[in-house]
């Protein structure tokens, strides 16, 4: 996502500050990837996701407010939509949400055969794809674009949410 928004910034989308922003977080999840390789030697926790969620959710937020609605929702789409289904079925089945779990579709995948390299490979290129659909969003200047970037989104997500629920056959 922040590679996304970094990009974008040379498309005019977001402006300096928030683009700043944008890529002191890359360079910082970038240099934190080598300790969180398989098995991890370093964890973040709360105290390190929490920040991360929040100057996320603050620059896709100026993102949208920039006029770039359908790149904000674009590039954290696969995390929106894996923690969204997710949470709904732990609700459905009467589970308590607040709980600790492991029933998010990437770590259901690692349950059902597939290792950890080939989750992270294909969320790599959902990502991949979706930060492409972002910047074509902000690209264009039709609406009906934009329209076909989200469910282009959607349907990318979906079928990696479908692909990591079926497992490894």
């Amino acid at each position: 996502m922040t590679a996304g928004l970094c990009g974008l910034f040379w498309l005019g989308a977001l402006p300096l500050r928030e683009s700043i922003v944008a890529a002191a977080l890359l360079g910082a999840v970038a240099g934190f990837a080598p300790f969180n390789r398989p098995v991890a030697k370093l964890f973040l926790g709360d105290v390190g996701s929490l920040p991360i969620g929040l100057l996320l959710f603050w620059l896709l937020l100026r993102l949208a407010t920039q006029g770039h609605l359908a790149a904000a929702l674009l590039l954290p789409l696969y995390y929106l939509a894996d923690a969204t289904v997710t949470l709904g079925r732990r609700f459905v089945k009467g589970e308590n949400v607040l709980q600790a779990h492991r029933s998010h579709f990437y770590q259901r995948a690692i349950d059902l055969g597939f290792s950890v390299g080939e989750v992270v490979c294909r969320v790599l290129l959902a990502n991949l794809m979706l930060a492409a659909l972002a910047v074509a969003s902000v690209a264009v200047s039709s609406a009906w674009a934009r329209a076909a970037a989200l469910v282009i989104g959607v349907a990318v997500v979906a079928a990696l949410l479908v692909d990591l629920g079926r497992g490894r056959r």
